[in-house]
């Protein structure tokens, strides 16, 4: 005897080996034994056999029309057996019987399963859903298919192309679109990147990495809307020193400057001036939102993305030549060991009498190094200050960066890119970088010293992160460290200054230690952060490669960072090179470029030789300067 029976799901033979009362040992057409439950079995048959019988079954349910058997089975709860029995007209063979279960089992939308072998009609109101949303389906995939041939032949269907950067950045996977954008990625072998640019979609491999960010961070565009600009008080007092900014040719947003007077033979005085948008918005204002929802100015070659509207940083940005509402921190400097004998702080207006670009300055790092002059404006008193700045660093015991890591600056004019070692440490970098620590940390201790909440940056254990108690920062030297000396750029400074501003001015600071608002500034800053920089380096790295192409760069010397990275000489790019054989971190080496991608950023090298040790740049730190 054979039977038919039902595990998992499918339907299968065996022929009977021993049987008890709840139970048979059968033995499947390929030899496997088991044990099947006696409720499981469908049907009993001795011929044919159980092969056979599966064949014929399904001949003959293939020929079986089910939209016939739905209309003749009635509303009532039955038995496949007994549609068979008067399909047929009389008792039904094993392989007819079977061929009826067969099919009421493949046909669900049809016949809804009652128990093991027993079916029930679908109600004609729940069919007609159940078939039309079927079609649907089977139209959703013909289109879907459509889609992906012509995806794959380089044509790419309007339907598709409305959805590019969504496909690219943020791919909706329950999308037909996106399924068959998908399907033709993965006949053609093409990235997504690849693929639309053989379609024509993408132009530039820049705007395509810089699309991703503006599409994370600015899905409504970088455009800011209508506000109002408002006026700083007119009561703040006239300071009596003139200050002068030292910043890069491309900065936009000045918020500190400096002044020198020599108070006597024995003191100068060093003014700190930093620009004050929390004296003319507070928290909670539409600028405030503003500011709140950005929380950084971006910065990436060749393109920046400010926190503030332009006409609010033209308003409040040290410009050359206008006066300006100011936080500034005084220090009295001794002229004979440059030590700070005293310090005070004030909101008032100063006028800003130059502003100094690196560039047009920047004799001055040799000239301060070899005592010699320069003859450019404003030397004598950036010398001063940046033996302040050197005695103010010793004093910490700490440098304010590491001298031995090279930055680069990155020049982008007319599609083409120049990119620029620049020494850290130099005299002019490391006068705007001490003064600026000092500023930080004595307003934070100011701050903590009268239990003031605020936001400050803190580094323990090689770690820096952000916390509303005032902790060291061992990487800098100091007890506590509190970013306020950009508030034009960043949301963090900006909410330190409200705080020191209501400090100063003896009012209750708006925000308390445990205010949700400052709690959320600080987590949200973090990530947003985090992802500039990220983003920062995505198109550093995308320019460095532009620039092998550009400069036609056909090998390149780099030095081995460990196992088989590489990091370039004189350009800040790393690269794999599988074919580097086993050498100690730091060795020179030669390499063949041998293809650059630009969608992909990635970049294929061989390696060449070694070369005899040299000037070979430094690995980098992990850390960004943090000031």
């Amino acid at each position: 005897m054979h039977v038919l029976y039902e595990e998992d799901g499918d339907f299968k033979v065996g022929s009977v080996l021993a049987q008890a009362p709840a139970s048979f040992q059968v033995e499947s057409p390929h030899g496997r034994r088991s044990k099947v439950k006696a409720a499981s079995v469908l049907l009993r048959f001795e011929r044919p056999g159980g092969a056979e019988l599966l064949e014929a079954a399904n001949r003959f349910a293939a020929g079986l029309d089910t939209d016939f058997l739905w209309q003749c089975c009635g509303a009532d709860e039955f038995g496949f057996e007994a549609l068979a029995r008067e399909y047929v007209g009389r008792e039904p063979s094993p392989p007819e019987a079977a061929g009826v279960l067969l099919k009421l089992h493949s046909a669900p939308m049809y016949f809804h399963r009652r128990g093991r072998g027993r079916y029930q009609a679908a109600p004609a109101e729940t069919l007609k859903l159940a078939l039309a949303s079927a079609e649907k389906k089977k139209r959703a995939l013909e289109q879907i298919a459509n889609w992906a041939e012509s995806l794959a032949r380089g044509e790419c269907p309007p339907e598709i192309a409305r959805l590019r950067d969504e496909l690219l950045y943020a791919p909706d996977r329950n999308k037909p679109e996106t399924k068959a954008f998908e399907q033709a990625c993965q006949a053609s072998g093409l990235t997504p990147a690849h693929l639309l640019e053989r379609c024509g979609l993408i132009a530039d491999a820049h705007d395509y990495h810089l699309n991703r960010f503006l599409f994370e961070f600015y899905p409504h565009g970088t455009a800011f809307p209508p506000h109002e600009v408002p006026e700083p008080p007119a009561d703040l007092p006239l300071a009596t020193a003139q200050a002068f900014s030292l910043d890069d040719a491309e900065t936009t947003e000045i918020d500190d400057a400096f002044s020198l007077t020599r108070v006597s033979d024995e003191e100068w005085r060093v003014g700190i001036h930093i620009a004050a948008p929390a004296l003319v918005f507070a928290p909670g204002s539409a600028l405030d939102a503003l500011a709140r929802e950005r929380l950084s100015t971006a910065y990436m070659p060749g393109f920046k993305v400010t926190m503030l509207p332009p006409d609010v940083i033209a308003r409040y940005s040290l410009d050359a030549g206008a006066e300006r509402a100011v936080l500034s921190l005084y220090l009295n400097v001794s002229a004979a060991d440059l030590a700070v004998r005293g310090h005070h702080s004030r909101l008032e207006r100063v006028r800003v009498a130059a502003n100094l670009r690196h560039g047009a300055v920047a004799a001055l790092d040799a000239a301060f190094e070899a005592g010699t002059e320069a003859g450019v404006p404003y030397e004598e008193e950036l010398r001063t200050l940046w033996k302040i700045a050197e005695a103010l660093e010793r004093r910490r015991g700490k440098p304010s960066v590491n001298a031995a890591v090279l930055d680069y600056s990155f020049r982008i004019e007319a599609g083409r890119v120049r990119i620029e070692p620049r020494r850290r440490g130099a005299p002019l970098d490391k006068l705007v970088s001490e003064l600026m620590i000092l500023a930080n940390a004595t307003w934070g201790e100011l701050l903590a010293e009268r239990d003031i909440a605020a936001l400050y940056r803190v580094q323990s254990s090689g770690k820096v992160r952000m916390s509303v108690h005032a902790e060291a920062h061992e990487g800098l030297g100091l007890a506590c460290y509190a970013w306020m000396s950009s508030p034009l750029r960043r949301y963090v400074d900006l909410v330190n200054q409200w705080q020191l501003v209501a400090a100063l001015s003896a009012r209750k600071p708006p925000f308390a230690r445990t205010s949700e608002v400052l709690l959320g500034a600080l987590r949200a800053f973090e990530v947003t952060h985090a992802r500039f920089d990220e983003y920062q380096r995505i198109m550093e790295n995308y320019w460095c490669l532009r620039w092998l192409l550009q400069e036609a760069v056909a090998e390149a010397n780099a030095v081995v960072v460990r196992e088989n990275l590489v990091r370039f000489e004189n350009l800040p790019l790393s690269a794999r090179v599988p074919s580097l054989p086993a050498l100690e971190p730091g060795t020179r080496v030669r390499l063949a470029i041998d293809s650059v991608d630009l969608l992909e950023r990635s970049l294929a090298c061989t390696y060449r030789e070694t070369l005899q040790p040299g000037s070979g740049e430094a690995p980098p730190g992990d850390e960004r300067e943090d000031r």
